[in-house]
C-alpha cells in the first residue's frame, strides 16, 4: 500500500485511528435523526423505514446542516498544505 500511495503524486492519505466515531459526520446524523424519531409510534419496520427515509431526504436539502456533521468532527473537504 506504501508503494502505491507514494506512486501517485496526487493522492492525498490521511491516517486515521482505527474507530473514531468523533470523526465521522454519519454518527451526528444517525444522532439528530434518533432524538427526533424517540417517541414515534410505528406501526411496523416498513414504516419506520419510509419515516427514515423521509427525514434523512429532508436533511439532504439542508446544507446548513450537513456543514454542521461536518464542522463538528473538526474535519475539513480540503487537503492540509503544510
Amino acid at each position: 500500500m506504501r508503494q502505491i500511495i507514494a506512486g501517485r503524486d496526487w493522492l492525498t492519505v490521511i491516517r486515521l485511528p482505527a474507530y473514531t466515531p468523533d470523526l465521522n459526520p454519519t454518527e451526528g446524523v444517525w444522532s439528530h435523526h434518533k432524538r427526533s424519531i424517540g417517541n414515534l409510534a410505528v406501526t411496523g419496520v416498513d414504516h419506520l423505514l419510509t419515516v427514515i427515509k423521509n427525514r434523512l431526504k429532508s436533511v439532504q436539502y439542508r446544507t446548513d446542516l450537513l456543514d454542521g456533521f461536518l464542522a463538528q468532527t473538526g474535519l475539513t473537504l480540503e487537503p492540509d498544505t503544510i
